[in-house]
C-alpha cells in the first residue's frame, strides 16, 4: 500500500490522459471539476504564505500537471456538451445559470472580460516577470559566487554554510529557468479556453439546429448556458493558478509571507495612510457624490494612520525604558563571552549615582578596560538585539570559532553598547578602550562594491567600504540583482559590519593575546603533549618569552594552532646553543621555517606563490646597512633609499588588485625581519616571506622586483 501510494502522481498523470480518451459520465466530471477548483484554491493559498519561491519549488511540475488536467476536464466537458445535447453536469449549469440570469449577451460579455482579464493582464505579466527573473537569476550568478566565496574566505560562514548557500543559487536559477517556460503553459492555457467556448458555443449550436428539431432561440439558450458555464469552471481554476504564477515569481524581495510583508509595509507608512484619507474627503466637494460613504472611509484611514504615526513615535522609547536593547550614553547591549554564551548585563543598582560611588570599592569597577568593543548609533540596534531579529551575535560566534581555527587563537569576550555620542548610523570599534576604527551603515540598503571598470553606474550613495577601502555605493534593495548582472559585489549592511570586525580583529590580535591566555593555551596543550611541557615550562622558557614569540608570530599572521611544533622549536633551538633563550628574532626564523607548510598554504594558489623579490644589490646593500643597538639589530637606511623602496612597493602592489592571493614580499632569511619591520609602518597587510619559509613542491612566480635606485649614500 505504501509502495501504491509513492506512485499516486505517476497514476494521477495517467488517469488525466484517460479523460483524454474515455467519456466520463456528468457526476464524475463534477468530481473532477471539484477537484481541480481545491487544488488551484490551494496552490494559491500556498504561494501566498510562503516567504521564499523555494519553499515550493515542485510549483512549475505542478503547474504543467494542473493544466492537463484541466485540459482533460474540458476534452470530457467538450464532449458531453456536444453529444449530450448541451448538457455536462450540474456545475456546468449552475454556474451558466448564474452568470448568464436570462440575458445571454451580457453572460458571455462578463465571460469574454474575465477571460481577457486573464489572458492580456495576468497570464501576461507572469510571463514577463518570469523571463525577468530567469534572466537576472542566471546573470546575477557569478556575482553571487564571489559573494559567497569572500564570505567563506573571512570567516564569516564555514563551508557547509557556503555549500548550503551555493546549493540555493543553483536551485535557485534552475527554478526561474523552469517558470520561464511554465508561464508559456498558462498563456497557452488561456488560449486553449478561448478556442473550446468557441467550439462549444458554435458547434454546439449547429448540432443543435440540425439533429434536435428545436427553435433558434431554444438551441442558442441552452449552448450558451453550457458554453459559459464550461468556459467558467475551467476559468476560475486557472485564474488562481495564474494569480499563483505570478505571486511566486515576484517573492525576490520578500523577507515574509505576503500578509506578512503587505502588513508590516503599509504600517510603516502611516502618513501615506493619513494623506489618502484627507484626499478621499476633499472628493465629497464634488456634486452627487457619497458623503456618508466618503466620510466613513476616511475618518477610518486618517484614524488609522495617526494611531500609527503614534505608536511608531513610542517604541522607541519603551524599548530604552524596557532596558531591552540598552538605554543611552553607553548602555551595555549584550557581553559576548568567550564561549559564546551570553551575558545578560547586571540590574541597576537603585541607589543614586552619587550613593553609589561612596563605597571606594565601587569606583575600582570604572578601571576595567574591556579588551574589544563595539558601540552603535540607535539605528544600529536592530542589528544587535536578538528580540527584534538581530543576527551580529550569532555571525560573531561564526568568525570566533572560524579564527579559532585557522589562527590557534581564541578572540576575547565582546562588548556590545549603545552610545550617544555616535550619530544615528555610526559604530566604532575599540581596543582596550580606544577606538581604533569607526563606520558608518545604512541598515535598508545594500553595499555595492564597485569593479574596477564598471560598465555602468548604479544609482546610490557614495562611500568607501571600511574593511578594506575599496569605493563602493548604498544602494536599495530593488537595485541588488541589476547591481550584480553588471559586475558589483553587493553585501548586506550585517555582513559589511562583521567583516569590519574580524578585520579589526584580526589586525589586533597581537595586542588581545594575554598572559592568562597563553597559560590558558599551554595548559589546554599539556593534554595532548604533558611530557613536552613539563620538559619546556619553566625550565626553558618562561611564560612572557612564550608570550613575546606567539606575539610575534599573530601580528604577522602567522597562525599558533600547532603549538607542539613551536614548543619543541623552542626547545631544539635552546638544545643547539645550550644557553637561555636570548635572541628572539632568530628563534622566531626558526619557528617560521618549521611551519612553513602552514605559511606556504596561506599564501599558495593552484601550486604557486607570486611575489615581490629584492634585487640582490639592494639586498646587500641593506645588509650592509644593518646597525647593532641595544635591543639587537636595526635597518638603518638613508630617507633617499627608504623613500625609493617604498616608492617602488607601492606601485608593485597594484599588480595584487586583480589578484585573489595577498601580497608577499620575498626575502632572504637575514633579511626578512628587518624588512618587514621597514614597510610595516606603511604596509602592515604585506606580508614577507624569506625563501625558508617556503615548501620546496611550490612554484614561485616573481611578478616585481625592488631594486636599488639610488646610488648615493645608503647609510645613515
Amino acid at each position: 500500500m505504501k509502495k501504491l501510494l509513492s506512485y499516486s502522481i505517476v497514476l494521477f498523470v495517467l488517469t488525466i490522459i484517460l479523460l483524454l480518451i474515455i467519456p466520463l459520465p456528468e457526476a464524475m466530471v463534477d468530481v473532477a471539476i471539484i477537484i481541480n477548483m481545491s487544488l488551484s484554491l490551494m496552490i494559491l493559498i500556498i504561494t501566498m504564505t510562503i516567504k521564499d519561491a523555494l519553499e515550493f519549488s515542485i510549483f512549475p511540475s505542478l503547474l504543467l500537471v494542473t493544466t492537463l488536467f484541466r485540459l482533460g476536464i474540458n476534452v470530457s466537458t467538450t464532449r458531453n456538451i456536444l453529444t449530450s445535447g448541451g448538457s455536462s453536469g450540474k456545475i456546468i449549469k449552475a454556474f451558466g445559470d448564474f452568470i448568464l440570469q436570462g440575458n445571454v449577451v451580457v453572460g458571455i460579455v462578463i465571460y469574454m472580460i474575465i477571460v481577457l482579464m486573464q489572458f492580456l493582464v495576468i497570464t501576461k505579466g507572469a510571463e514577463r516577470v518570469s523571463e525577468v527573473a530567469a534572466r537576472f537569476t542566471l546573470d546575477a550568478m557569478p556575482g553571487k559566487q564571489m559573494a559567497i566565496d569572500a564570505d567563506l574566505n573571512s570567516g564569516l560562514i564555514d563551508e557547509q554554510e557556503a555549500k548550503v548557500r551555493r546549493e540555493k543559487i543553483q536551485r535557485e536559477a534552475d527554478f526561474y529557468g523552469s517558470m520561464d517556460g511554465a508561464t508559456k503553459i498558462v498563456k497557452g492555457d488561456s488560449v486553449m479556453s478561448l478556442i473550446t467556448t468557441a467550439i462549444n458555443l458554435i458547434g454546439g449550436s449547429i448540432i443543435g439546429i440540425l439533429q434536435s428539431g428545436q427553435s433558434i432561440g431554444a438551441v442558442l439558450n441552452t449552448y450558451s448556458i453550457a458554453t459559459v458555464g464550461d468556459g467558467l469552471v475551467g476559468q476560475i481554476p486557472s485564474l488562481l493558478i495564474s494569480v499563483a504564477t505570478g505571486m511566486i515569481v515576484t517573492r525576490a524581495v520578500s523577507e515574509g509571507s505576503l500578509n506578512e510583508d503587505i502588513s508590516r509595509q503599509f504600517m510603516a507608512q502611516p502618513v501615506a495612510i493619513m494623506i489618502s484619507g484627507i484626499v478621499i474627503a476633499v472628493l465629497a466637494v464634488i456634486p452627487g457624490m457619497p458623503v456618508l460613504q466618503l466620510a466613513i472611509v476616511s475618518v477610518g484611514l486618517v484614524g488609522a494612520g495617526f494611531y500609527l504615526y503614534r505608536r511608531m513615535e513610542e517604541e522607541p522609547k519603551l524599548a530604552l525604558a524596557g532596558g531591552g536593547v540598552g538605554g543611552p550614553g553607553g548602555t551595555t547591549l549584550r557581553n559576548f563571552s568567550p564561549e559564546g554564551e551570553e551575558e545578560e548585563p547586571e540590574a541597576p543598582k537603585q541607589v543614586s549615582e552619587e550613593e553609589f560611588y561612596k563605597d571606594v570599592n565601587n569606583v575600582y569597577s570604572l578601571l576595567s578596560v574591556e579588551a574589544i568593543e563595539m558601540e552603535f548609533g540607535y539605528s544600529l540596534i536592530p542589528l544587535v538585539d536578538e528580540s527584534v531579529g538581530g543576527r551580529l551575535i550569532n555571525r560573531i560566534i561564526i568568525f570566533r570559532r572560524q579564527y579559532a581555527q585557522d589562527m590557534g587563537f581564541v578572540i576575547p569576550s565582546i562588548r556590545l553598547r549603545d552610545s550617544s555620542g555616535l550619530n544615528t548610523n555610526q559604530y566604532c570599534i575599540k581596543i582596550k578602550g580606544e577606538e581604533v576604527a569607526k563606520g558608518e551603515l545604512l541598515i535598508d540598503y545594500f553595499l555595492a562594491l564597485e569593479p574596477e571598470n564598471p560598465e555602468v553606474e548604479i544609482d546610490g550613495i557614495e562611500t568607501i567600504e571600511p574593511a578594506y577601502g575599496i569605493p563602493s555605493r548604498w544602494i536599495r534593495p530593488e537595485d541588488r540583482e541589476k547591481a550584480e548582472i553588471y559586475g558589483y559585489t553587493v553585501i548586506d549592511p550585517l555582513s559589511v559590519l562583521v567583516t569590519h570586525l574580524s578585520e579589526v580583529v584580526k589586525q589586533h590580535a597581537h595586542e588581545l593575546i594575554t598572559r592568562q591566555e597563553v597559560i590558558h593555551l599551554v595548559e589546554n596543550t599539556r593534554k595532548i603533549s604533558p611530557e613536552l611541557i613539563e620538559e619546556a615550562f619553566p625550565n626553558f622558557i618562561s611564560y612572557s618569552m612564550f608570550q613575546k614569540i606567539l606575539t610575534s608570530l599573530l601580528k604577522e599572521g602567522v597562525p599558533i594552532k600547532d603549538l607542539e611544533t613551536i614548543i619543541e622549536t623552542v626547545l631544539e633551538t635552546v638544545s643547539d646553543t645550550g644557553l637561555p633563550v636570548k635572541d628572539v628574532d632568530g628563534l622566531i626564523e626558526n619557528i617560521r621555517t618549521a611551519l612553513k607548510r602552514t605559511i606556504t598554504r596561506m599564501y599558495c594558489e593552484d601550486g604557486s606563490m607570486k611575489v615581490i623579490t629584492l634585487d640582490s644589490e639592494l639586498e646587500r646593500t641593506m645588509v650592509g646597512c644593518l646597525s647593532k643597538g641595544e635591543r639587537g639589530y636595526y635597518l638603518a637606511l638613508s630617507p633617499d633609499v627608504l623613500q625609493s623602496v617604498i616608492n617602488q612597493l607601492t606601485g608593485q602592489l597594484k599588480k595584487f588588485n586583480s589578484l585573489s592571493q595577498s601580497p608577499v614580499v620575498l626575502t632572504s632569511q637575514v633579511m626578512r625581519v628587518h624588512f618587514y619591520r621597514l614597510i610595516d609602518q606603511f604596509y602592515p597587510n604585506v606580508r614577507v616571506l624569506s625563501f625558508n619559509e617556503i615548501s620546496n613542491n611550490v612554484q614561485i612566480q616573481s611578478i616585481g622586483s625592488l631594486t636599488l635606485e639610488n646610488r648615493g649614500r645608503v647609510g645613515a
